[in-house]
């Protein structure tokens, strides 16, 4: 009895040394750019929410930590960096070694402020951004005072071209469709040892990139989705074309022939305050859980 308690407990503390050291990625927020509740919303989407309720919801954002080094990486600098990136150093060491930013809408980027000198003062954080989004932070303040105190440091990224990280973990920025005012978009293929990712919060829709979204599926485990907004009546009085993105009920229908285990490699992400899968008590929240898909949530964790 003795020696096989001494095994299991053996087997218990390794199974923990050894999913410490796995590479990971982690989830640090789901909603679209402004979070939720928004400023000055009034509606039920808002007002109701609990302060339980307003800490699961934060702009979405992932963070990829590289084994048992304690090297992490962001996927995007959102408004809530500051408490995303604290959650994380309070649960584990964690060192911040580069953002990768997918394009240059406010809750993509905005987070950057935070490592200016009013805030964090940091020391030439790496931030990997493509041509045109180098140019606007290079040439727009507050942005390109970053640069000048040497907060930030800028390494210019190539579609398809991918960044090794080290540990057997690469990075491929990917361009995607979308309004691009100030600059290009990327989805980020994220590859680890044994598993790999995508993580694609914005595009215009499926039907406008030359490439399947179904092929990118296909190719990885995880697969992290715009889901900004449910259908076309979500936000009355505003044309959609003004703000184009992959309806969720528009994904569900060009989704419904993939098999169960394809559909269970999607998390819906970038949840705009009134869609209503950001309230798991939702009817629509169920039916999608029911039809075979899953919605990502603040805190979850993935291996690679």
């Amino acid at each position: 009895m003795i020696n096989r308690l001494i095994i299991v407990l053996f087997f218990l503390v390794h199974q923990g040394f050894s999913q410490r050291s796995k590479t990971t990625i982690t989830v640090l927020g789901t909603t679209q750019d402004a979070g939720a509740p928004q400023l000055s919303c009034e509606k039920e989407c808002c007002a109701s929410l609990s302060l339980k309720e307003q800490n699961r919801r934060k702009g979405s954002s992932m963070a990829l930590r590289l084994g048992d080094t304690a090297a992490t990486f962001l996927f995007d600098a959102s408004p809530d960096i500051t408490l995303q990136w604290n959650a994380l150093i309070q649960r584990e060491q964690n060192t911040l070694a580069g953002i990768f930013l997918t394009h240059a809408h406010m809750g993509h980027y905005a987070g950057l402020l935070y490592l200016g000198r009013e805030a964090w003062n940091s020391d030439q954080i790496p931030v990997y951004v493509m041509p045109r989004m180098k140019t606007f932070i290079e040439d727009n303040a507050p942005w390109e005072q970053l640069l000048v105190l040497e907060n930030i440091r800028l390494k210019q990224l190539e579609s398809n071209r991918a960044i090794p990280l080290g540990l057997g973990v690469k990075v491929t920025p990917v361009l995607v469709p979308h309004r691009d005012e100030y600059s290009e978009t990327v989805a980020y293929w994220i590859q680890g040892p044994t598993k790999s990712a995508l993580y694609l919060p914005d595009i215009d829709k499926w039907e406008h990139w030359k490439t399947p979204i179904e092929e990118w599926i296909a190719k990885v485990d995880y697969a992290f989705l715009d889901a900004t907004f449910f259908d076309a009546t979500e936000v009355p009085g505003r044309s959609m074309g003004e703000i184009p993105h992959p309806l969720v009920v528009e994904s569900v229908k060009r989704f419904a022939g993939l098999s169960p285990a394809e559909k269970k490699k999607i998390y819906f992400i970038h949840i705009n305050h009134t869609n209503p899968l950001l309230n798991p008590g939702s009817s629509e929240y169920q039916k999608l859980i029911d039809e075979g898909f899953l919605i990502a949530e603040r805190g979850m964790e993935f291996s690679l």
